[in-house]
């Protein structure tokens, strides 16, 4: 199995790290504005707001007064578990270090010019100081949930023995397998006003193709190039990424894609290729293809490193997730905790 985990790459990476912005700042506000307590910290409304309307931002229609509220309520759920991290952190005397802030600050750079990262910054409202803020927070509760959940996950060989056979057949692959990723410019105009950098027509997306691909041709990462120019919203965060592609999906794509990845070699990346839609044979952008990887078909063995790795993925996996949500659990226990914002949207929609 061919596994690809990259952390905080592109632009989805760069949005995660911002999704909650600037919590856990020294907070000042009358009662009015406090949206929830936890353990005495208040959280306020702008807090909330700024998230809120960085996830709404560039989407293309208002949500509904009960869209709104339900993204509202979640937004706070999420901070008071991020405070409830915080909090724990601060007890066990566990935080990020300056040297490693830095260092994930300049990960987060990497994949931008500066100009594009400084405009990144804008559309979310946000700062330097504000994102290493940010970083800061993210580190520390990643280091207090490796402390806590992950250091106490242990997987034996009996238990990769076990699951092998339990699920055998998933190891058995009925058909040869492609991991591909692409970098992908639609050459159609946004049908909405955009921030980004897209492409508005056939001229400009054969221009930035060409762009990506001299940036590959010039010894660039592909998948930082992907994060920074694809604009396939469902793989560009991802350094491109598809996943696994059956044979059987690969010969129903359209045809340059197809042709190109049978003649690539793993780690090999195509020419640009032009994109026409196999139903309705009209002309839909441009694309580079990367192959990751290929499986023939067949079934694997448990001598196969591969497939020991992939298990024991998925094992602890299962377990960090058992014992986050028990370790959750315990938090909001010991916790105060004050919803005031669930308290108002159960009194207004019982007073309806």
């Amino acid at each position: 199995m061919i596994q690809a985990r990259r952390y905080w790459r592109g632009l989805c990476g760069f949005a995660l790290a911002f999704l909650l912005p600037l919590i856990g700042c020294p907070n000042r506000g009358s009662d009015k504005d406090v949206m929830a307590k936890v353990n005495g910290y208040k959280v306020l409304r702008s807090e909330v707001d700024k998230s809120y309307n960085s996830r709404v931002a560039g989407s293309p229609q208002k949500p509904t007064a009960t869209e709104e509220e339900t993204l509202r309520l979640n937004i706070l759920n999420q901070i008071i578990e991020i405070q409830l991290h915080l909090q724990k952190a601060e007890k066990l005397g566990i935080v990020a270090t300056d040297d490693e802030v830095e260092t994930k600050f300049s990960q987060l750079k990497a994949p931008y010019t500066q100009e594009e990262f400084q405009k990144r910054l804008k559309d979310l409202g946000l700062t330097e100081d504000d994102s290493r803020q940010e970083i800061r927070r993210t580190l520390t509760i990643d280091k207090l949930l490796n402390k806590e959940i992950a250091s106490k996950v242990t997987i034996s060989d009996s238990d990769i023995q076990s699951a092998y056979n339990q699920n055998k057949a998933q190891f058995n692959l009925i058909e040869p397998q492609y991991y591909v990723a692409h970098i992908y410019v639609t050459n159609q105009p946004a049908g909405q006003p955009s921030n980004s950098d897209k492409a508005q027509n056939d001229v400009q997306a054969r221009k930035k193709i060409q762009i990506a691909y001299n940036r590959l041709e010039s010894g660039e990462d592909f998948a930082s190039v992907a994060s920074r120019l694809s604009e396939d919203p469902d793989t560009a965060h991802n350094g491109g990424e598809l996943g696994a592609m059956p044979e059987s999906q690969l010969k129903s794509t359209d045809t340059g894609t197809r042709d190109a990845i049978l003649k690539l070699k793993p780690g090999q990346f195509s020419d640009v290729i032009t994109v026409v839609n196999p139903t309705t044979h009209q002309q839909a952008g441009y694309r580079v293809v990367k192959l990751i990887g290929k499986e023939v078909a067949g079934q694997r063995d448990l001598s196969d490193p591969a497939v020991q790795q992939w298990i024991r993925n998925q094992l602890r996996t299962q377990r960090e997730q058992l014992l986050k949500g028990a370790y959750d659990e315990v938090l909001r226990d010991n916790a105060e905790i004050h919803n005031y914002y669930a308290d108002q949207i159960l009194k207004t929609v019982g007073a309806k």
